[in-house]
């Protein structure tokens, strides 16, 4: 078993450090909030005071951050990571930061430090019970070392060297955000044609949509948008989508329609709802 230490206890950091521990691997954790950390500690975790800290000995680093700035912060910043990491230490990065950030930071890594990019796909019932969808960029002698690590929380999918596996995150990620999107106008254009709302659900549930109207129903139906996946999230998101697509010269005209969506939904206030409330504001009359 491994010796691994885990960097943010978020709604999907949480649950993947468990799953680390379950798996019988030796965890340290650290969160910015440190009381995150303490139901961790209570089931064995270490609980680290600052992420240079949380490394001491261990194999492998792994961070599962809100973004690229936070995640520069816990690497680079005061107490960061990279100044305890050394030789035959990888550092796994899970968190959403787009392809350009994980060579940006793997360039500045200590030598010897090899680095994988794992961002996942799935939610918070995902992350707790081990089936993600991890998509790993990285060397094949950096894969083969933390595959029994990344076994643990879910199906992985090798799509390529470093930065591949934030690379597909943000393709993945374009379908999602534009298959909400295209619910909201959906079901705006039904309602303004005079179709009842239960009717347009029902009849949607069947479309290529359906799985997406199916898993978001009860919130459009009661109006409560529970946060799972936050909306300031999949904004964040959508703009690395936007960036890169910029950067690699495409014009991607439902992404910015998508794009366009969330930001005025963000504005509205719904930023730490569900990103399925994006559907409210592009349904309102």
């Amino acid at each position: 078993m491994a010796k691994i230490a885990f960097l943010g206890l978020g709604q999907m950091g949480a649950p993947m450090a468990a799953r680390l521990l379950d798996a019988d691997h030796e965890v340290t954790v650290w969160n910015r909030t440190r009381e995150k950390a303490v139901p961790l500690g209570r089931r064995g975790a270490r609980i680290a005071s600052a992420p240079d800290e949380s490394i001491a000995g261990d194999d492998v680093a792994i961070t599962m951050l809100t973004d690229r700035d936070a995640v520069e912060r816990v690497v680079f910043g005061n107490d960061g990571l990279a100044a305890a990491l050394g030789p035959r230490q990888t550092l796994i990065e899970m968190s959403t930061i787009g392809p350009d950030a994980v060579r940006s930071i793997a360039e500045r890594l200590p030598n010897g430090v090899e680095m994988v990019d794992a961002p996942v796909r799935g939610s918070v019932q995902q992350a707790a019970d081990g089936s993600l969808i991890i998509l790993a960029g990285a060397s094949d002698t950096a894969f083969e070392r933390v595959r029994p690590i990344l076994k643990s929380l879910g199906t992985i999918h090798r799509v390529g060297d470093l930065g591949a596996g934030a690379a597909m995150k943000l393709v993945a990620n374009s379908t999602i955000g534009a298959t909400m999107a295209a619910f909201g106008e959906a079901l705006a254009l039904g309602e303004a044609l005079g179709l009842d709302r239960s009717v347009l659900l029902d009849v949607l549930s069947e479309t290529p949509i359906g799985t997406t109207v199916k898993g978001k129903r009860a919130n459009v139906e009661s109006g409560s948008y529970p946060a799972n996946f936050k909306l300031a999230l999949a904004l964040k998101d959508m703009r690395l989508v936007a960036d890169a697509a910029q950067r690699a010269g495409r014009t991607l005209r439902v992404a910015n329609g998508t794009l366009d969506w969330f930001e005025t939904a963000d504005a509205e206030g719904a930023g730490d709802l569900d990103y399925s409330a994006v559907v409210a504001t592009i349904a309102r009359p």
